[in-house]
């Protein structure tokens, strides 16, 4: 974390007091911007390669604590909210993983102290420590000094994770809606259980900061339906008929767009990112920042057999689909696609300016009030 920041204007320059809104959701020419803003140096693909690092970490810290999957999405979310604000160069990823995760923790009522996230983090980084440790659970023996450092670290990018979400702690997340609608459209267990499973992944892209729960799932409903194309069907023929009838129900337009609240524009562009992120999977299959795929078990052990596993970070299974068939998806999908729609402009202030400037020179320092309000402008009023 770099401690100056040459940005940040005089105290005398700061306003007495401001409003900070939070805003559940960003467009995606807004996070394409932000995106761009905060990459700094780094191209689009140093940029994602370090995303997947970031998210696999959280992965392999909250497994091995036994944190449920809703405490593991809600600290991607909150990392990749972090970096839309503040630039990759200025922070580790360590150092943000786990505050994101720490603060993750305190929103769904599954709290872990610091230096318990710290200790099990020690672990997954130096599994050579942790094979030496005498101690029962594998703790890595740190030098304290090294520790506290790190522990303060932790907490001081836990204030500004506070500080962007504006103090708001709700955090809806897609997983039910994967049942219940999957239940509605008459998918098969095997379907929902694959849509469940892309659902895990896409919280390691951007799609759950750009579109609420319920689109989010019916997206990978929508892209579980199609990569059941991909596989020889080995289920009764009934079957494999209404898991492929999801497709063609979600690829048209029509009234299920008004019950479940969401476009087919929206489920196509879902599709296509979860698709590139197996797609990247598949042509990197020894590296750790390979998702875990849909039709695969859990590479992570269960907290009851951790003493059966090594304290290394485990590694994911295959992915049980080659990159050509899923590019061919995807070819045959942009053919039949939907028009784009034109890309929502910016409009005339920066979106940045939510947090840069004034503002962002106020995170994490105690000059002038704040009001944190829990909505956007426009919403906040009208009973938020």
């Amino acid at each position: 974390m770099d401690p100056g920041h040459s940005r940040v204007p005089s105290p005398s320059q700061l306003p007495a007091s401001f409003s900070k809104y939070h805003h559940p959701y960003f467009t995606p020419a807004e996070v394409q911007y932000l995106s761009e803003k905060q990459r700094g140096k780094l191209s689009a693909t140093q940029e994602e390669k370090t995303r997947q690092q970031a998210c696999g970490f959280i992965e392999a810290v909250g497994s091995k604590i036994g944190f449920p999957r809703k405490t593991l999405a809600t600290a991607q979310n909150l990392y990749h909210r972090f970096h839309l604000f503040f630039p990759r160069k200025d922070f580790n990823y360590h150092d943000v993983t786990l505050a994101a995760l720490y603060v993750s923790t305190k929103m769904h009522d599954t709290l872990k102290k610091p230096r318990e996230i710290l200790m099990v983090s020690y672990a997954v980084r130096f599994p050579e420590l942790a094979a030496k440790s005498k101690s029962v659970g594998g703790e890595v023996d740190m030098d304290p000094a090294t520790a506290e450092n790190d522990r303060q670290r932790l907490l001081a990018v836990e204030r500004l994770i506070l500080e962007t979400i504006c103090f708001n702690f709700t955090s809806k997340m897609p997983f039910s809606y994967v049942i219940k609608i999957g239940r509605k459209l008459k998918a098969s267990k095997k379907l929902i259980k694959c849509a469940w499973r892309l659902t895990i992944d896409s919280h390691r892209t951007l799609v759950p900061i750009m579109y609420p729960p319920n689109t989010v799932a019916l997206g990978c409903l929508y892209t579980a339906s199609l990569l059941t194309t991909l596989e020889p069907p080995p289920s009764p023929l009934v079957e494999t008929q209404l898991d492929s009838r999801v497709a063609t129900i979600l690829k048209e337009k029509g009234d299920w767009e008004r019950t479940y609240m969401a476009e087919a524009e929206d489920l196509e562009e879902i599709a296509h990112v979860v698709i590139d992120l197996l797609i990247q999977a598949t042509q990197n299959p020894s590296a750790n920042t390979s998702p875990r795929t849909p039709a695969s078990p859990s590479p992570h052990p269960s907290p009851r057999n951790q003493h059966l596993s090594s304290t290394g970070t485990p590694q994911p299974p295959p992915i049980p689909y080659k990159a050509d068939q899923l590019i061919r998806l995807k070819i045959m999908m942009r053919q039949n696609e939907h028009p784009l729609r034109p890309q929502q402009p910016l409009g005339s202030a920066d979106p940045s300016e939510l947090y840069n400037g004034n503002d962002i020179a106020m995170l994490g320092r105690n000059q002038g009030t704040v009001r944190f309000l829990f909505g956007p402008p426009g919403v906040v009023g009208q009973g938020v």
